[in-house]
């Protein structure tokens, strides 16, 4: 690597580390953020102000032993307790302060990422995009698919302020020491003078230049030995928080798994991760072990350095005790300095870890944010799409060119294979997919007025009128609505339930769920709604009153009904058919780039029965050759 190429990654390094750290003291809150470093910055002064103190009364106090004044002494002693007692009052603040700083940052800086992650649905495109880099094998390509959001939301963010106010007060507090001792150091160690070549030579200030060749030689040799640790910090971070998502998924998945049999298979799985948690923490404790023996000795070696340095002038007369350990002193405090980088080294190595993730993980989100979807334009009532053009995240095109129209009192039903895009279609609808082109119309207030019906719905943990009326409030419906919600849902178990806590998406069998989702919709009460195989696991009895219901409810606020369905019962509750079908010939084995031929085509039809063929078809949009 050349010099500029050094510079510019450097240059660049420092511009993100920027970029993570100044919005927050640029925000709402900068005048209490701004307040709170200064105040630390003060205690740092301070800190060292008595340090210069207490390095004067080495001086003083061991005079008073090599002279034998008992009054001097006693006095010192005295002296030594009120200096003592400033600096703990002082490093109490200091600590205190600081913490308070990094909890104030990092609560900031959470909801500043929260807020980030949950907009715009960029914690669902974000994952789409982590999963097709997998799938396509290019997932470490670049910086735009970060894995375990909630591992850096959670756990870097608090390594990140954590080190980063720790490691910058520790700088500042280096330096002022250093310009505060270095002078002090100058002025005790007087010159060295040597014979060379028949010639006398005096370097001033020698000890001070001892100093700087120690500390300079330390932290060369510290870089190169600690140097492995920033990658293995990163691969550290990835590896426990891959090994505790999987355990997350074992536990969310439970129920699945203990059917399936597959404990074990899991636990493969689990050893597996596992395994690269071990094999990289060991790496890491070798390397750190690396840097230990050497800084290990560094410091001890400085403990009795300056002694080894001074000792000749002591011996000789030239300086008294008071003086020997005031240069002791001295030199210790200026080697501390000029060691931070050597002291500091693992912590170092681990934020530059947290950094680079946090880094990724802002690119991940700024990337997300430029994707462009579909474009929205408001309607006139109806949902419309016009050459609307959809694809999975690989590229490949699976319809194009839609023009599709649903009205108020229109019964859709949408059928076609499996991974023909029904799914797909009802996700561009509700505007968060991104890999759709086109334009697609929505009526005023649409976003208040649909609902989506997942085959899988969501349910957060808690008291059950909270998953009931997800994601609204609760207080919004009384118990009389919640309880009526789930009676009309075929769910009068619960009903009089409603403060009962559970993981309700675990605790609920598969037809419980469609039925509480189905309840949720009822309480509701949308105009437009959209199943997607809402009651695939419902039986007939149960899945005809609940489609009786929902006719019901978009009848009564003139609306319309949009499902994806298989069974030929539910045909009977719709009036119109979306069928989508393979394309006659479609190219590249339906890995058409996005400007390819589409996978599959839709068309349209009435219905008349609910069962037999449709008495009309005609493809919607060109049907591709």
């Amino acid at each position: 690597m050349t010099d500029s190429t050094r510079w510019q990654t450097l240059k660049t390094q420092t511009g993100r580390i920027w970029a993570l750290s100044i919005p927050y003291f640029q925000s709402d809150q900068k005048w209490k953020a701004r307040g709170l470093l200064l105040a630390i910055v003060l205690l740092n002064l301070g800190a060292v102000y008595m340090l210069v103190l207490l390095n004067e009364w080495n001086r003083v106090f061991y005079d008073a032993l090599q002279n034998k004044q008992a009054d001097v002494f006693w006095a010192q002693l005295w002296r030594f307790c009120y200096l003592a007692f400033m600096f703990i009052v002082i490093a109490v603040y200091r600590f205190y302060l600081t913490q308070l700083l990094e909890l104030r940052w990092r609560e900031w800086m959470t909801d500043h990422y929260l807020k980030r992650w949950l907009s715009n649905n960029a914690f669902y495109k974000m994952e789409l995009a982590r999963y097709t880099s997998l799938a396509t094998g290019t997932a470490n390509a670049g910086q735009s698919a970060p894995d375990n959001p909630d591992q850096r939301i959670q756990e870097d963010l608090f390594l990140f302020t954590s080190y980063t106010v720790s490691l910058s007060m520790g700088l500042l507090n280096a330096i002022v020491t250093l310009v505060s001792f270095v002078g002090i150091l100058w002025t005790l160690s007087g010159s060295f003078t040597f014979e060379l070549g028949g010639s006398s030579f005096t370097i001033p200030g020698f000890m001070v230049w001892m100093a700087l060749l120690y500390c300079a030689a330390g932290s060369l040799l510290t870089y190169y030995i600690g140097r492995p640790q920033i990658a293995l910090n990163y691969r550290q971070q990835r590896f426990e928080a891959d090994f505790r998502h999987h355990m997350t998924r074992v536990r969310e998945y439970s129920e699945a798994i203990a059917l399936d049999r597959g404990a074990q298979v899991e636990r493969g799985h689990l050893d597996l991760r596992f395994t690269s948690v071990l094999s990289n923490y060991l790496k890491l404790i070798k390397a750190q072990k690396n840097l230990i023996w050497f800084t290990t000795f560094f410091n001890q070696a400085a403990t009795v350095f300056p002694f080894v340095v001074a000792a000749p002038r002591f011996f000789s007369g030239a300086i008294q005790l008071g003086v020997l350990m005031q240069i002791a002193s001295a030199f210790g405090r200026v080697q501390d300095s000029l060691s931070w980088f050597v002291d500091n080294y693992p912590n170092l190595a681990a934020w530059k870890a947290t950094t680079d993730r946090l880094t990724s993980f802002e690119a991940g989100m700024a990337a997300q944010a430029k994707v462009l979807a579909s474009s929205q334009v408001a309607s006139t009532g109806a949902v419309e799409a016009h050459d609307l053009t959809l694809a999975l995240p690989t590229g490949a095109v699976l319809l194009d060119h839609l023009s599709l129209k649903a009205e108020p009192g229109d019964r859709i039903l949408v059928k076609g294979p499996s991974g023909s895009g029904k799914s797909t279609l009802f996700r561009a609808l509700a505007s968060i997919w991104p890999f759709a082109r086109g334009e697609i119309a929505l009526p005023e207030r649409f976003e208040q007025e649909a609902v989506f019906i997942p085959q899988r719905p969501y349910f957060p943990n808690g008291p059950l009128r909270h998953a009931l009326a997800y994601p609204e409030p609760a207080s919004r419906y009384s118990d009389a609505e919640l309880d009526r919600a789930l009676t009309d849902a075929l769910l009068p178990q619960l009903a009089g339930r409603l403060d009962e806590e559970d993981a309700w998406g675990q605790k609920l069998s598969g037809g419980e769920q469609q039925r509480l989702a189905i309840a949720r919709t009822l309480l509701k009460k949308p105009k437009w709604i959209f199943a997607d195989e809402a009651t695939s696991a419902l039986d007939e009895a149960a899945e005809k009153s609940l489609y009786e219901r929902l006719l019901e409810l978009v009848r009564a606020s003139g609306g319309a009904l949009i499902s994806i369905a298989h069974r030929p019962g539910v045909a009977a509750f719709h009036d119109k058919r979306w069928e989508i079908e393979k394309s006659p010939e479609p190219k590249g084995g339906g890995q058409q780039a996005l400007s390819g031929a589409a996978e599959y085509r839709l068309r349209t039809s009435t219905i008349d029965d609910g069962t037999g063929p449709p008495s009309s078809a005609a493809p919607i949009g060109p049907v591709p050759a």
